[in-house]
């Protein structure tokens, strides 16, 4: 079975473009939320990851979202051009990634967030920068 991945993000081309890459790869895209409202609705899903930008259609709710999803059981990735605003991080997020980024980039941060899901040992990507 593939993982089932949340795309949190409001610029449409960026969320359609993680989204190609994602099937590409063989994960099952469960949705793409562009604010709190409708990332609610995805908490309680089985989702494996999530994909959260910090900056979304409703301000700086990204962070609420990715606590909220972290305490639902879901691996939480930021993809993000503010990776600062994390600070040390978010509990429950394996870590954040700087926007703009590439498909082998995003391939590489999703297989190790799994990877690290999973209890699988697995090699942390250069642009990936790591909470905790």
């Amino acid at each position: 079975m593939s993982a089932r991945i949340l795309i949190v993000e409001d610029e449409i081309f960026v969320a359609m473009n993680l989204e190609a890459i994602l099937e590409d790869l063989g994960y099952e895209p469960v949705g793409i939320a562009p604010d709190l409202g409708t990332a609610e609705e995805y908490i309680g899903a089985p989702i494996d990851l999530a994909l959260v930008d910090l900056n979304l259609r409703d301000g700086l709710t990204g962070p609420e979202i990715g606590k909220r999803l972290g305490a639902n059981g879901v691996t939480v990735l930021f993809i993000t051009a503010n990776p600062r605003l994390l600070g040390d991080g978010i509990a429950g997020a394996v870590g954040v990634l700087t926007k703009p980024t590439d498909e082998n980039t995003v391939k590489a941060a999703v297989d190790y967030a799994l990877g690290v899901r999973h209890g699988r040992p697995v090699e942390k990507p250069a642009a990936l920068r790591l909470f905790g």
